[in-house]
C-alpha cells in the first residue's frame, strides 16, 4: 500500500487540489494531519470518500514536521509500504513530480527520494538567505558522501518519498527533523537520490511573511547544525559560534507526538 501524508494547518484555499493530485497519482491512502485548525479545512476534506482520505485531527499546532512524523506512524500502523510527503499549501502543478517520487520509491529500489527545488536552469538570483540555506545543506551532504549524488537537495523542502526500507530502518519521530532523518538512512546504508525537479516558486505554497520566512530558516539551519553534529557522533545542538538557531522549533510538539505513537502501539 503506498499512503500519502499531507500536514495541513489552515489550508483551506489549496489542499482540495493537493489531495486530488495525490488521488491522481494514484496512491492507495491519503492521512491529512490536521492540527490547529480554525478554518474550513477539515469540512474540505471530510468531502473526500473516507476509505481514500483518513484525516487525523489535532486541536493544537503541532508545530513544523512534526505532523510528517505523526502521519508516518498511523500509515505504518495501517500497512503502507511506502510513503509520499506532501504539505497541504503546495497546490501547484506537481503531479508529475509526485508520480516520479513514487515511481523511485516503489518500482526502482530509492529509499528516500528526494526533489531538487532549485534546479540550476531555472533563471534568477537566490536571497542571501536562501543562499546560505542551500550552503549549510550542502555542507550536511559532503559530510554524508552524498554530495555528488544529491546535491543541496533535502528533506525538509520540497515533496519527497519513502520505501519501506526507510519505514523499518528509521525511527519515525526522526521525520520530526528531516536533516537528522537523512543522516540515519545514510547511516543504514539506504539509497538516497533526487529523483524530480521542481522550481520553489512553483511548488505553490503562499508568500510567508519577512517574519515567517526568517524563523523558518532559523529552523531549518539549526536542524542542520543537529544533524551535522549527530553525523560527526557530537551531541545534537543547534548552536553555531555561540548562536543557538531555535526559529519554530520550541513550537514542535513532541510531547504530543510521542504521546500519540504510545496510543498507536497500545491500540
Amino acid at each position: 500500500m503506498l499512503a500519502a501524508v499531507v500536514p495541513v494547518k489552515n489550508e483551506a484555499p489549496s489542499v482540495e487540489k493537493v489531495l486530488k493530485s495525490l488521488l491522481a497519482v494514484p496512491v492507495d491512502l491519503v492521512i491529512p494531519v490536521l492540527n490547529g485548525c480554525n478554518d474550513c479545512s477539515e469540512q474540505i476534506i471530510r468531502h473526500f470518500p473516507a476509505r481514500l482520505v483518513k484525516p487525523l485531527v489535532f486541536p493544537e499546532a503541532l508545530g513544523i514536521d512534526i505532523p510528517r512524523a505523526v502521519g508516518t506512524i498511523r500509515a505504518r500502523k495501517l500497512g503502507a509500504q511506502a510513503v509520499l510527503f506532501v504539505d497541504g499549501d503546495m497546490d501547484g502543478d506537481i503531479l508529475r513530480v509526485l508520480r516520479k517520487l513514487v515511481m523511485a520509491v516503489t518500482g526502482k529500489g530509492i529509499d528516500l527520494a528526494l526533489t531538487d527545488c532549485y534546479p540550476a536552469d531555472e533563471p534568477g538570483r537566490l536571497s542571501d538567505l536562501a543562499s546560505y540555506l542551500l550552503e549549510i545543506r550542502l555542507a550536511l551532504n559532503r559530510e554524508l558522501g552524498l554530495a555528488r549524488f544529491i546535491g543541496a537537495a533535502s528533506p525538509s523542502h520540497g515533496p519527497h518519498a519513502v520505501s519501506h526500507k526507510f519505514l523499518t530502518r528509521v525511527p519515525p519521530r526522526e521525520l520530526a527533523i528531516p536533516p537528522v532523518a537523512l543522516v540515519l538512512a545514510a547511516r543504514q546504508g539506504l539509497k538516497i537520490g533526487v529523483e524530480a525537479a521542481i522550481a520553489h516558486r512553483h511548488l505553490g505554497s503562499p508568500f510567508r511573511s519577512p517574519v515567517h520566512a526568517r524563523r523558518i530558516a532559523e529552523t531549518i539551519i539549526g536542524d542542520y547544525l543537529e544533524a551535522l553534529n549527530l553525523a560527526r557522533g557530537l551531541p545534537r545542538e543547534r548552536s553555531l559560534n555561540g548562536i543557538s538557531y531555535l526559529g519554530y522549533h520550541p513550537e514542535r510538539r513532541f510531547d504530543l507526538l510521542d504521546a500519540f505513537n504510545l496510543m498507536e502501539a497500545l491500540n
